[in-house]
C-alpha cells in the first residue's frame, strides 16, 4: 500500500504541519488496511486530529477561510434570511452582511451549485466560509427553535388564539400537533400548545400540578423546573383526562397512581411522552417525561468533557474486554456519555448490544432490547442471553442487584467490554457498592477498568453573559488553593435563553482508571478513603476541580457548580 500522506492532500497537509503524528499516520495506514475504510473516515473513526484542526488544514486546501461557529452570534435576522429546512438540508449558516455581500458558513462551500442556487434566492452571491456541520446544525437549532417559541408563546397567550396560519409560518408541519390552537377542546388546544412549546423550550419533562386557585404548568429545562403558564382550575381535570386517554390509562380511576405513555409523530420523528399521574388533595397531578428516542446523539469528542478526562476514557473504550461504570444520580448525563463512547465503537466491525429499561435513543448498527420485569425478562436474564449471541461490547441500563453485577464481571473476564450505569456519588463508592451487592473483591479488581463520575451543569448563554467579580461569600466557601478567582462570567438573562442566563448543560466529571496498586487495594477491601487518596495520587483529578476549570474557562458560574455538588467542595 502506497502511504497515504501521498495519497491524500489532506492527510499530507496535516502530516506536514505536524498536527498529524508519524505514529498516528501509522495507526491510520494500519486501520485503512485493515478495513475497507476511506482515508478520512478512519481518521475521524480513530479520532487522531481535534476536529477545529482538521477544518483549518481544510480550509488552507480550499482556499476559503476556517470560522468557529460555535462562538459567533450572528444577528438573528441574518440567519433566518435563508430558509430554515434549506439551511439544515444543505448545512449552510448566514453570518453577517458585509455590504450587499452575504458571508455564509457551509460544510462544503465549494459546492458550485449551492452557490448558484443561494445566489438567486438571497439575490446577491454569497462569500462562503467553512464551517464544522454539526456547529452549523446546532446554531440553526437555537436561533430557528427561538423564534418558533417566542411565537407558541403568543399563541399560549390565549387558547382561543386561531394559530393555524401563525404555525405554518413558522414551518411548523408537526403532524399530530397541525391543529394547535385550533383543533377540539379547550384541552385539546391546550395540551396541543403546551407539547408543542415545552418541545421547543427543549424541556425534558413537563409537571401539570393542581392549586387552589390555578394549574400550575412548569417546565424542566436544563435540569431546572421554569414556571410556563398558570391556568384556569376549571381546565385541570380535563387536561388530565386528555392526556389520561392518549396514554390508555382509566380516566374514572382518580384515587390510585397511573404509569402510561403515548407518542407522536414531529417531522418525522417519534417522540414519546412517559406519563405518570399520582392524587394529591386537589386533584390529580401528571408529570410527562419527553424522550426523543431519534435524537442526534453527539460524539464522545462533543460532549463538553475535559481534555484530560475525554483522553484517558477514550483510551479505556478501545480497550477490547473490561467494565467500565459511570456513576451518578438520576439526570446526570449516564446514558448519554455512554452512547457516545458506544458511537466512537460503532464502526461496523463489532458486534454492539444494549439493554435498557426504557431504550432511549435508537441507533443504526446496534442491537438494542428493552427490559420487561414485569414478564421476567429483566437486565441478568437478557443478559445471559446476549452473551450466547458472540458480543463485542454490552451496554447495561443498570446494575440493580448481584445476578446482574456477576454476569457483567464474567462477561468482561471472558472477553467483552460492559458498559453500565451505577447509582453512586462519586467515583471510588462505586467499589464499595459493588462490594456491598455481594461482588467478590478479587472477582471486581481484574474486570473494573474505569469508573466515570458525572454531574451536570448549565452552561452560560452566550449571547447575555457577562465578566464580573466573584460573590465573596461564595469565594469563602471553596477550599484556600481555589480561592484565586479574580474574574468570572455571571448570568444575566436574554430572549434566547428565555431569561435564565443558561443555555444547555456540560458535563463535569472525574474519572478512576484502575492500575495495579488501586486493584490491590480493592482486593485487600481498602477503606474507600484510601482508595480515593491512591487515586489522587495516581492523577485523578476530583470533580470538584474539574468544574472550577469550566468556571475558569467561562462556561459556567461558580453558584451553577456549588449548587449541583452541593457546595461541598
Amino acid at each position: 500500500m502506497q502511504p497515504l500522506a501521498r495519497t491524500d492532500e489532506l492527510i499530507q497537509e496535516l502530516v506536514m504541519t505536524g498536527v498529524l503524528s508519524q505514529d498516528g499516520l501509522r495507526q491510520l495506514e494500519a486501520a485503512c488496511r485493515r478495513t475497507t475504510l476511506k482515508p478520512m473516515v478512519c481518521l475521524r473513526e480513530l479520532d487522531l486530529v481535534p476536529e477545529p484542526k482538521l477544518l483549518r488544514a481544510r480550509s488552507k486546501l480550499l482556499g476559503v477561510r476556517y470560522v468557529a461557529v460555535e462562538q459567533l452570534a450572528p444577528d438573528p435576522e441574518v440567519v433566518t434570511s435563508i430558509p430554515e429546512s434549506y439551511a439544515r438540508e444543505h448545512r449552510v449558516l448566514a453570518l453577517e452582511r458585509q455590504g450587499a455581500k452575504l458571508v455564509v458558513a457551509a460544510a462544503d462551500p465549494k459546492d458550485l451549485k449551492l452557490g448558484d442556487e443561494l445566489a438567486a434566492m438571497l439575490r446577491t452571491r454569497p462569500e462562503f466560509v467553512l464551517g464544522s456541520p454539526g456547529e452549523i446544525a446546532r446554531k440553526l437549532a437555537e436561533y430557528h427553535d427561538h423564534y418558533k417559541a417566542a411565537a407558541v408563546e403568543r399563541l399560549m397567550s390565549s387558547v382561543q388564539d386561531q394559530g393555524r396560519v401563525l404555525a405554518q409560518r413558522m414551518g411548523l408541519s408537526w403532524a399530530e400537533l397541525g391543529g394547535l390552537a385550533n383543533e377540539g377542546s379547550a384541552a385539546i388546544r391546550t395540551l396541543n400548545l403546551m407539547l408543542l412549546q415545552a418541545l421547543l423550550k427543549r424541556a425534558s419533562d413537563i409537571h401539570i400540578e393542581p392549586r387552589a386557585r390555578h394549574v400550575w404548568v412548569r417546565y424542566r429545562i436544563d435540569g431546572v423546573l421554569q414556571e410556563a403558564q398558570r391556568l384556569q382550575s376549571s381546565l385541570g381535570p380535563a387536561l388530565v383526562n386528555r392526556i389520561k386517554v392518549l396514554s390508555s390509562l382509566d380516566i374514572a380511576e382518580k384515587r390510585l397512581p397511573q404509569d402510561g405513555s403515548f407518542r407522536i409523530m414531529v417531522d418525522g420523528r417519534e417522540i414519546d411522552f412517559r406519563v405518570a399521574t399520582t392524587p394529591t388533595v386537589r386533584g390529580e397531578k401528571v408529570v410527562l417525561r419527553i424522550l426523543d428516542k431519534q435524537a442526534t446523539l453527539l460524539g464522545l469528542q462533543n460532549l463538553g468533557l475535559g481534555a484530560e478526562i475525554y483522553d484517558q476514557l477514550r483510551k479505556v473504550i478501545r480497550r477490547p474486554n473490561g467494565i467500565v461504570l459511570m456513576v451518578g444520580p438520576t439526570g446526570s448525563g449516564k446514558t448519554t456519555t455512554l452512547y457516545a463512547g458506544l458511537q466512537t465503537l460503532n464502526t461496523g466491525h463489532r458486534n454492539i448490544t444494549t439493554i435498557e429499561d426504557p431504550v432511549e435513543y435508537q441507533i443504526d448498527g446496534i442491537t438494542q432490547i428493552q427490559v420487561h420485569e414485569d414478564i421476567g425478562l429483566g437486565f441478568s436474564e437478557v443478559l445471559r442471553s446476549v452473551l450466547r449471541q458472540d458480543p463485542d461490547v454490552v451496554l447495561l441500563g443498570e446494575i440493580r442487584d448481584l445476578d446482574t453485577t456477576v454476569n457483567a464481571i464474567r462477561a468482561s473476564l471472558t472477553g467483552h467490554l460492559v458498559f453500565a450505569t451505577l447509582h453512586t456519588n462519586d467515583a471510588v463508592s462505586a467499589v464499595s457498592r459493588l462490594i456491598d451487592m455481594g461482588a467478590e473483591p478479587y472477582l471486581i479488581a481484574p474486570s473494573l477498568r474505569a469508573v466515570v463520575s458525572q454531574r451536570l451543569v448549565r452552561t452560560l448563554c452566550p449571547h447575555c453573559k457577562e465578566p464580573g467579580e466573584p460573590d465573596p461569600d461564595l469565594i469563602a466557601m471553596l477550599p484556600e488553593a481555589e480561592r484565586t478567582l479574580t474574574a468570572v462570567w455571571h448570568a444575566r438573562g436574554c430572549r434566547q435563553c428565555f431569561d435564565t442566563g443558561y443555555r444547555g448543560r456540560v458535563p463535569i466529571a472525574e474519572i478512576l482508571v484502575i492500575d495495579e496498586d488501586l486493584r490491590r487495594l480493592i482486593v485487600e477491601r481498602a477503606h474507600p478513603s484510601r482508595i480515593q487518596e491512591a487515586a489522587v495520587q495516581g492523577g485523578m483529578s476530583p470533580i470538584f476541580l474539574d468544574g472550577m476549570a469550566k468556571v475558569a474557562q467561562g462556561q459556567t458560574t461558580l453558584e451553577e457548580v456549588l449548587a449541583t455538588l452541593e457546595a461541598t467542595p
